[in-house]
């Protein structure tokens, strides 16, 4: 009898022992892990109110695009080197001449209520920006007035242009709109839609909820779109809040009212960084900040003519001081008029590193001279001063007074007045003015012909009044170049030119610095084309978890 009792006991100590090695293989071999969800509502502070969210209108407001972005989809759209990437359309083929593109759009796409998108819709968002009477960017619509579109299917779109005009792919990625629902809309007629803030769009997002007070609007409400083609976000709800200032914005998120902030400005960084619950992100933004000088007053302001004045002026200029004391480090400095990291920039470029000893040797060789006792050089009767023009914006103002205390120091006397921001362009465009610190918005297609083609001298952006016929020969060339290799050769070409020439004094790119509460996970920036490329990455974006075992073998893949 004792025989048959211990071979029970026998037999539950062997399977006691199997459990514990088969457990500890487990843990030695399986782990759990914290891996993203469906689930939870990101709140996002922005400066400024929206007032059409139609992607033809979008060009002059950051809250439009903003939401535009997320709500609409293009043919294709904008990566962070600035390069054109397939979006609706899955490919396309531009012919030899490159007066021919053709785009295939992916099967089975649909507007966010559930109808087919279709090659319908690409002609008739075209035909809108083809009208006179477009209320749209004047640009986009006297371009899209030279294309003829046409459809070889309901997935096909053939546009021809009248010429070769290699930056045509930037313009193809326009937001498209439902013929089905705006068929009959006149161009004219496009601001005083319903449906621009009733939007139906073919984005990622769709509008759920537009939250109004007495008129004004104070947040909209997204949820996922079902039948979006491409990744299904995590997050089952963005709400944007809207706010009078970045300051307002900033302090919301203090208050607990949002999660995210939109954009935090120089103003708000220290304070910023001081919240442990808040991180930030910060990239390239696709501006550059240049002072330009008007090459035109000849008999005014000969000195600009002299090439080793403005060589001069821009070794007398510590911009990397500038930027670590006036801009908190937050900014590039700029040695090209290509944006650094994009697919045109020459990484050999000459750089004009501070050498104020250089600078004042060039001033002297070329006769601009100090006097005795004098502060400011001169030739003959004339002074080396002119009037230095800035935005009323605090940072524009700051950086204008800092680069005229430099050149104070070399002997040159630059007066800052600061005017406001209309004020300042309507100054550029009648070409009334002696020198102008300027921020440029340059995303996309690294094209020069607008800012520094001789034909723009007068009447274009051509605002320094360059008039350089090689470098004219070489952009007008590229623009006509499909091939994008032979297109690098003469962007590289053109930069050298620019950088012996100094046709404007390039100063920085500026730093776009965004702001996310901790629990939101995934978060990534890279380069920003425009400041709405801060959400381009959103469907990755996370606020719950959940648990799962995974093999150690696949935690070291990962």
């Amino acid at each position: 009898m004792g025989r048959s009792v211990r071979w029970p006991l026998l037999l539950i100590g062997a399977g006691a022992t199997l459990v514990g090695v088969a457990l500890i293989y487990l843990a030695f071999t399986y782990t759990t892990v914290t891996v993203p969800t469906t689930g939870g509502t990101y709140v996002e502070g922005v400066a400024g109110y929206p007032h059409a969210i139609n992607p033809l209108l979008a060009a002059y407001n950051d809250v439009d695009r903003d939401l535009c972005a997320l709500l609409f989809s293009g043919l294709t759209r904008l990566n962070a080197q600035g390069a054109v990437e397939p979006d609706l359309a899955l490919k396309w083929e531009a012919s030899l001449d490159g007066l021919t593109y053709i785009f295939h759009l992916r099967s089975g796409l649909h507007w966010q209520d559930g109808t087919p998108l279709t090659a319908d819709d690409v002609l008739f968002t075209v035909g809108l920006m083809q009208d006179p009477d477009f209320p749209g960017s004047p640009d986009i619509g006297a371009l899209w007035r030279t294309v003829q579109v046409f459809k070889d299917d309901a997935r096909t779109i053939r546009f021809v242009l009248a010429e070769p005009f290699a930056p045509f792919l930037d313009y193809t990625t326009f937001g498209i709109l439902p013929a089905h629902l705006l068929e009959g809309t006149r161009a004219v007629d496009l601001p005083s839609l319903d449906f621009n803030l009733q939007p139906v769009g073919s984005g990622p997002f769709q509008v759920s909820e537009v939250e109004t007070q007495e008129g004004e609007i104070l947040s909209v409400l997204l949820r996922p779109n079902p039948y979006y083609y491409g990744a299904k976000p995590y997050l089952e709800g963005v709400r944007f809040r809207f706010y009078p200032s970045y300051q307002s914005a900033f302090r919301a998120f203090q208050a607990g009212e949002v999660e995210g902030v939109g954009r935090i400005t120089l103003q708000e960084l220290p304070q910023a960084q001081q919240e442990d619950e808040l991180n930030l992100y910060s990239a390239p933004l696709a501006d550059q900040v240049l002072i330009f000088l008007n090459l035109a007053k000849k008999d005014e302001l000969p000195f600009f003519q002299e090439k080793e004045i403005r060589q001069a002026l821009l070794y007398g200029l510590d911009r990397q001081g500038l930027v670590d004391r006036v801009l908190s480090g937050q900014a590039i400095v700029a040695h090209s008029p290509i944006l650094a990291r994009t697919w045109a920039y020459h990484e050999g470029i000459r750089h004009y590193e501070y050498d104020p000893q250089q600078s004042r040797a060039l001033l002297d060789e070329a006769g601009w001279v100090a006097s005795s006792g004098a502060s400011v050089r001169s030739k003959g009767e004339q002074a080396l001063s002119f009037t230095l023009l800035a935005s009323t914006d605090p940072v524009q103002t700051a950086v204008a007074q800092e680069v005229a205390r430099q050149w104070r120091e070399i002997g040159v006397n630059a007066s800052v007045v600061s005017l406001p921001p209309l004020e300042l362009r309507d100054a550029l465009e009648r070409r009334d003015y002696q020198a102008a610190l300027v921020e440029l918005a340059l995303p996309g297609n690294p094209d020069p012909y607008p800012l520094w083609h001789q034909t723009q001298i007068a009447s274009g952006q051509n605002y320094a009044g360059l008039d350089h016929r090689r470098i004219s020969e070489i952009i007008e060339t590229a623009r006509i170049t499909v091939d994008p290799a032979r297109q690098a050769v003469l962007y590289r070409e053109f930069q050298e030119l620019f950088a012996d020439e100094v046709p404007a004094l390039l100063l920085y790119q500026p730093i776009y610095t965004y702001g996310v509460h901790e629990k939101v996970q995934g978060v990534q920036i890279g380069p920003l084309m425009t400041p709405s490329d801060r959400l381009a990455t959103i469907s990755s974006w996370y606020i719950a978890t959940r648990r799962v075992i995974v093999s150690q073998a696949e935690m070291q893949r990962r």
